[in-house]
């Protein structure tokens, strides 16, 4: 019996047919400490980092006579700090607990949050934006590797979605806060609306820094003891190891110049990145173009704007659901990023005509967040193309974020100029053959993949499916037989 969900397994089947009463318990324990604080941490991650738009459209440009692109460079300003953020905070994730590092990094972002309230120039506000980006950096690189660290493969992309989909919930209600910011709290205590908005987004935002010290489990290498117990911990570590997933141990994951060479002399990173790099440059419309676009019509107010902003989001937090759960149970992951990137295209190409009715460009607009969806696809099967090693795994997953996260530093530059808006010509096209050139990559990936894990299997007999998008079942695997077998250790509860 496998652990491959598309065998069978109905999709409201949460658990595999094999997980026992304790692995469920443990599976149970892990989702309700890793996913909700996850999902409501990305939440104000988002808000916080793209906040700025929303306040731009609200009173921030007209009040302090910004005309030309300074929303682009806010937003690019955010992307340097956030890729300058990466490896630093990357090189920690062995050194130092999660359960410390992303609550801390959360809370810093708060803070820098809550100073943009008193911004009156374009130079706080381009210092404010870098060290929020530069904070909320390895925030998403770090989920993704705390959710590789703990489960299969096949239990990944479900719960990436979920994740995910507080990114576009932030997107729902950053626009509902500023609108009811600028409907009922413009001017008071002499305060614009949309200062008020990073107010009271940095108040939600301390909080739950502060709680996410006590209900982050860290990794299986560096846990939080006061929540997992030593039994939790070698049940985790062992069924990891029965689907040949690396486990490690103690001091486990430490850099050293062996490992960044392994790395740079393996073409996985080479064509991760690039495939990351096309991801993160395949978003259409998830920037303000949609805000823009309903200012530039002359018809709604300014919480009205706000409000419709609301619309393109929500509906995403549907299309996310539906690409990742179509990846577990339905389509794998290279079928589902096809069909998510076919409908980007068909969003890129409609506003890139742009002289269509309007009802075709709210139609765009609320599609056009089907492409989000890909991003838990790709970085959990990142996570399982990289399951043969711990080490690897956790710079390869930061180095291909950081750099593929670095290309949006300029494109938008050349391509998304403020000033052109709320017609992007040149960006739709742009995105339109990105997520073309997106999807044929994703085919040339799973061959890779496939071709690897034929090597793997071979060097370690029984030990990996060939199939490019599957780990290898417990029937699949004995790991007291399998060459190269990783040994449970129970750690220490001292």
């Amino acid at each position: 019996m496998s652990h491959n969900p598309r065998q069978g397994l109905p999709w409201y089947r949460w658990y595999a047919e094999s997980d026992g009463p304790k692995e469920r318990r443990l599976l149970l324990k892990l989702d309700l400490l890793i996913i909700p604080y996850a999902f409501i941490a990305f939440w104000l991650e988002y808000i916080d980092s793209t906040n700025i738009s929303n306040a731009y459209v609200s009173g921030l440009a007209r009040d302090l006579d910004f005309h030309g692109n300074e929303l682009v460079r806010f937003q690019t300003i955010f992307t340097v700090g956030a890729v300058l953020g990466q490896l630093p905070f990357a090189l920690l994730f062995p050194l130092f607990p999660m359960n410390y590092l992303v609550p801390g990094m959360e809370i810093a972002w708060g803070i820098f949050t809550l100073l943009q309230y008193r911004g009156n120039s374009f130079a706080e506000f381009m210092a404010y934006r870098f060290f929020v980006g530069f904070f909320s950096s390895a925030f998403f690189p770090g989920v993704h590797y705390v959710l590789g660290a703990w489960y299969r493969r096949d239990e990944l992309a479900r719960r990436g979605g979920i994740f995910y989909v507080g990114l576009t919930f932030g997107g729902v209600t950053a626009s509902l806060i500023q609108s009811g910011a600028s409907k009922h709290l413009d001017g008071v205590s002499g305060l614009a609306g949309w200062r008020w908005m990073f107010i009271i987004v940095a108040v939600m935002t301390l909080p739950v820094g502060i709680a996410g010290v006590f209900i982050w489990p860290g990794t299986p290498a560096m846990p939080n003891k006061l929540i997992l117990t030593a039994e939790d911990l070698t049940l985790a570590r062992k069924r990891l190891s029965d689907t040949n997933h690396s486990v490690v141990e103690g001091q486990g994951l430490r850099p050293s110049l062996q490992i960044f060479k392994d790395i740079f002399t393996d073409s996985k990173i080479y064509y991760l990145t690039f495939w990351a790099s096309l991801f993160w440059n395949a978003a259409a419309a998830v920037n303000g173009q949609f805000l823009l676009w309903l200012q530039s019509l002359d018809r709604y107010s300014e919480s009205r704007i706000n409000s419709l902003g609301a619309l393109a989001p929500g509906l995403g937090m549907a299309w996310i659901l539906l690409v990742n759960f179509s990846s577990d149970l339905v389509l794998r992951p290279p079928g589902a990023i096809t069909m998510a990137l076919t409908v980007n295209i068909i969003v890129c190409i409609i506003l890139a005509i742009w002289d269509v009715p309007d009802s075709a460009k709210w139609f765009a607009f609320c599609m056009s967040y089907f492409e989000l969806g890909v991003s838990s696809v790709l970085y959990g099967w990142t996570n399982d193309i990289l399951r043969h090693d711990n080490q690897r795994r956790a710079l390869t997953l930061v180095l291909m974020n950081a750099v593929a996260q670095s290309t949006t530093g300029w494109t938008p530059l050349l391509v998304w100029k403020t000033v052109e808006a709320p017609q992007f010509l040149k960006g739709y096209t742009f995105t339109a053959v990105d997520s073309f050139c997106l999807i044929c990559f994703t085919w040339v990936v799973f061959f890779l993949h496939r071709r690897s894990e034929r090597k793997y299997a071979l060097e370690h007999p029984r030990s990996s499916s060939v199939d490019g998008g599957e780990s290898a079942s417990p029937e699949q695997v004995d790991p007291r037989k399998a060459e190269g077998a990783v040994s449970v250790v129970p750690l220490s509860t001292e």
